[in-house]
């Protein structure tokens, strides 16, 4: 995906969660090349960039800049470099916040950048029968390739602190890490409901416009998803408010209090947080650009829609060793012409109910690329 990017786009934005591994991808995808690298984090290299134009325009090959949140005074730099007749650089630039959240980013090199966003592990490289683990400890390769449990939520620990204490103040953002992290916990009893400002508000103290920054400085941080809801006209009435996750089931977990998987089982919770976990593995999969949730106040929904080639498919997560189709699956697949709708649930089977109704194992959820194709 990176050297397509990079073949297209004279800048490649790699986007994603610290600690997610975009570094590890970035030098390993410089091996054997003419690369430079500059972190930005470090002193010496920030140091380096005083006078960005000059130094940047010297180099030749491919430059890689991490953290460049940390500098988007660059953004209007890269775009004089590229924008050179006889520019022949490629420009990987690594970010842990998206462009809604940095100044000026999407103006500066609109037209000139290609995003690649990167999570963190995901079924395909855990492996299928190691799903338990993954969903318990989330995607971070240090959560998930901690010694024990204990450790793993640990190191959650110390990234949530991190986070909120140093990274978000790195933004320019500046809010009590007290108040993010309470509110952040809050979202996390929310996971998987419809987002409703005025309850969290009241709960907090705080005004509907603060709780809604504070979820879109977690969502532009990629801790937090935002699934939208999809609006049809059929006569009935649709929510309209968003959906809310959190992106990683480990981060979730801790601020859950959840540190092994028995307490996650025994966790009233549970169902969301497979519904959460269920989601993030199709969107790793199919990576469909477009994406909502659909549901209705009488009741009918469908947990992710998503659209490939005209067609409409849709996905549910049931946390159950025996799922059914309902009537709320039928109605969506008759209210939204679904081609196809899978009930994704933790079983080791997969086979179809009816004809547009396939009953799908996690570790099968490859399978939907190949449906779809």
């Amino acid at each position: 995906m990176l050297n397509k990017a990079t073949r297209r786009s004279p800048v490649t934005a790699l986007l994603g969660p610290r600690q997610c591994g975009k570094t590890t991808l970035a030098k390993i995808f410089g091996e054997g090349k003419k690369a430079t690298y500059f972190d930005l984090e470090s002193q010496v290299d920030a140091r380096r960039l005083d006078n960005p134009e000059f130094v940047l325009s010297s180099l030749q090959g491919l430059v890689v800049i991490d953290e460049i949140q940390t500098m988007p005074s660059l953004f209007n730099v890269l775009r004089v470099l590229v924008d050179r007749p006889d520019n022949k650089k490629r420009f990987l630039i690594l970010g842990s916040a998206s462009p809604d959240i940095i100044r000026n980013v999407s103006e500066s090199l609109a037209g000139r950048v290609e995003f690649v966003e990167l999570s963190g592990f995901d079924l395909n490289e855990a492996g299928a029968e190691a799903w338990q683990k993954l969903w318990l400890r989330g995607g971070f390769p240090r959560s998930y390739l901690a010694r024990t449990d204990s450790d793993s939520s640990a190191w959650r620990e110390g990234f949530v602190r991190t986070f909120l204490e140093r990274d978000i103040p790195q933004l320019g953002i500046t809010i009590p890490s007290a108040a993010m992290r309470r509110f952040w916990t809050m979202l996390a009893h929310y996971h998987g409901q419809i987002w409703n400002a005025s309850e969290l508000s009241r709960s907090m103290g705080l005004s509907d416009k603060t709780v809604r920054s504070y979820l879109d400085i977690l969502s532009g941080t990629f801790m937090v998803r935002q699934l939208q809801p999809w609006h049809e006209n059929i006569g009935k009435r649709q929510v309209k408010a968003p959906k809310i996750y959190l992106r990683d089931s480990g981060i979730l977990h801790l601020l859950l209090g959840l540190i092994d998987f028995n307490a996650l089982l025994a966790h009233p919770r549970i169902g969301a947080s497979w519904e959460g976990f269920a989601i993030e593995q199709v969107l790793t999969a199919v990576k469909a650009m477009d994406v909502f949730f659909w549901a209705t106040h009488s009741g009918a929904s469908v947990d992710l829609l998503f659209h490939h080639k005209g067609r409409r498919y849709g996905v549910e997560a049931e946390f159950n060793e025996a799922p059914t189709a309902n009537r709320s699956m039928r109605t969506a697949i008759n209210d939204l012409s679904l081609e196809k709708l899978w009930i994704i649930y933790p079983g080791k089977h997969s086979h179809p109910i009816d004809k547009k109704i396939i009953l799908l194992s996690l570790k099968d959820v490859s399978k939907i690329v190949r449906e779809i194709l």
